[in-house]
């Protein structure tokens, strides 16, 4: 049974669907890596593929752009084909040169100013946290595959404080637990995040990196060059017990990397 937007008859959707946004992606993933592979939507240009992959019936299924496009398509595979799981694929960077290519990252919540979800789904809440049950899969596999937790690198996704309920409960709770159960394993975040739209932003920057990094936080998205950024950092490592006797702290200030700039 067509739907608006997808052409396929019902049964030719896997229960599993990889959605990268370009359709030509899907079409090279489908095209590489599927076996019997067959086309069965190309509705707007919105391909859609179904084949083999080792045995197992897989479909890859273009997103488009933007949330209100994969709302429509997800959606409509859900409800319409029976589809069961949609894993969302595509490009990703990251600001740390510590992460490379084939490391694993395990994203704790999503965060989105988006009003889709409100919308569509009466969800109040800007910061959606991922299912435990799938990310101790994900630890799992990991380990089955011989990658160690210290490869592993996972962003809490900091939310703006000025739209937040509960200030950064979230997030520290986030970083906590994380930091309790993976000891080993990397946690990073965009520090500036939480100050979006507020006054001297720099003052909640400061505030915020301390309580994260008092909580586990190990790495962060941030301007090197803000010396009293860089300051704050490194009195907390050692107020934190992580700098036996201050050495790293009085070796960066001798560097000049934060404090009154040397003549």
């Amino acid at each position: 049974m067509a739907t608006p937007h997808i052409s396929a008859a019902k049964g030719d959707f896997a229960k599993t669907v990889l959605m990268p946004g370009d359709p030509l992606r899907a079409k090279f993933i489908a095209e590489t890596f599927l076996e019997d592979v067959k086309l069965v939507t190309s509705v707007r240009n919105a391909l859609g593929y179904t084949g083999l992959y080792k045995g197992v019936p897989v479909s890859v299924m273009t997103s488009g752009m933007g949330m209100p496009s994969i709302g429509i398509y997800s959606m409509e595979l859900y409800k319409f084909y029976g589809v069961e799981n949609i894993i969302r694929i595509g490009s990703a960077g990251s600001y740390r040169d510590w992460l490379k290519v084939m490391d694993v990252t395990l994203a704790e919540v999503a965060v989105s100013e988006s009003s889709y979800a409100l919308v569509q789904g009466g969800c109040k809440d800007n910061a959606i946290k991922p299912s435990q049950e799938l990310n101790d899969v994900i630890m799992a596999k990991a380990k089955e595959y011989g990658i160690a937790p210290n490869r592993i690198h996972i962003d809490p996704l900091v939310e703006m404080l000025c739209t937040s309920e509960n200030g950064i409960e979230t997030n520290v709770e986030v970083i906590s637990t994380v930091r309790e159960k993976y000891p080993t394993i990397h946690i990073t975040a965009a520090v500036s995040n939480i100050s979006f739209n507020l006054p001297v932003r720099k003052m909640v920057n400061l505030g915020f990196t301390v309580l994260a990094m008092n909580a586990g936080l190990d790495s962060a998205i941030l301007d090197p060059t803000n010396r009293d950024m860089m300051g704050v950092i490194f009195a907390t490592e050692a107020l934190l017990g992580l700098d036996d006797y201050c050495m790293e702290y009085i070796s960066a200030y001798r560097e000049g990397l934060f404090g009154p700039v040397k003549q």
